[in-house]
């Protein structure tokens, strides 16, 4: 199993603006200890905060969003609507903030380094993806609360299946900033979009903890949350962590710089306090 600090795989989970805890967390986790997975498997805005941190651009990705959030006074802009553009100015900040940041160096970078292994939803065959996307989010959301799982049950039962892509696959930034959004794609925050010819929805409909896209024999795996649980699962080489508070940001609130830094900051406190765990 290797020595404490090693980690064969980490699993990012998803959950907006919420995963740039994992950033300040792995920051400094990896700066502390010896940290290099053989392979990461993510969703959703975990997947972008692993690109960004594989890539070496972690700290320029939360300076740069950081700098659109100060830009962008609303999460909702109603009179784009009616002159036909998108009201909500998620997807095109999203898009933005992850091409400006990885340069052909970066994304080198991030090819070279461990494979990064990312969550999609399709969605039931019986159900158009209009109303799959409001069905998956609101039975989400509802078990989520009533139920406060980890791992999520209902939305596979309904005939939500996960697809799973890999960074090595992308050619180009632009091909990589498109998976990312593809995992994220959460209406009316980002409109529908397709991947490999077919609609997608955000893999956290099926696990916001994706921790079945890794091999279940293949080593130490940390898993890192992004929201506070009661209870977490004991398994086998695997350890969850969760963040020690609950977060100054909302998941998709793109109109709070401050909430991000707060986030990021608390990320670098609870790893501290994991590293000295560690002993």
């Amino acid at each position: 199993m290797g020595t404490k600090t090693s980690f064969e795989q980490v699993v990012f989970s998803g959950g907006g603006n919420r995963c740039i805890w994992q950033g300040g967390f792995y920051t400094h986790l990896t700066q502390a200890l010896p940290v290099q997975p053989k392979r990461i498997g993510a969703v959703s805005a975990g997947a972008a905060v692993a690109c960004v941190l594989v890539a070496g651009r972690a700290m320029a990705t939360l300076r740069h969003f950081k700098t659109l959030m100060g830009r962008n006074p609303s999460n909702f802009y109603p009179l784009r609507w009616l002159q036909g553009q998108p009201a909500f100015p998620h997807e095109a900040l999203y898009r933005q903030a992850i091409l400006d940041v990885l340069s052909p160096a970066a994304f080198q970078r991030l090819q070279k380094g461990p494979e990064i292994l990312i969550q999609l939803a399709r969605h039931p065959a019986w159900l158009g993806t209009v109303p799959s996307a409001m069905l998956g989010m609101a039975v989400y959301e509802l078990e989520k609360k009533l139920f406060k799982p980890v791992h999520p049950k209902w939305s596979k039962r309904l005939g939500f299946k996960p697809e799973v892509a890999s960074t090595r696959h992308c050619e180009t930034p632009e091909q990589l900033v498109d998976l990312l959004l593809a995992s994220s794609c959460t209406p009316p925050f980002t409109p529908l979009l397709r991947w490999n010819g077919g609609p997608v929805l955000d893999g956290g409909l099926v696990d916001n903890v994706p921790v079945d896209i890794l091999p279940r024999q293949g080593g130490k795996t940390l898993v890192l949350l992004t929201r506070r649980y009661e209870k977490l699962p004991v398994v086998t080489d695997r350890m969850y962590v969760q963040p020690s508070a609950d977060l100054a940001i909302q998941s998709w609130d793109y109109t709070n710089p401050q909430g991000l830094q707060d986030t990021f900051d608390l990320g670098l406190r609870d790893a501290e306090r994991f590293v000295e765990g560690l002993g």
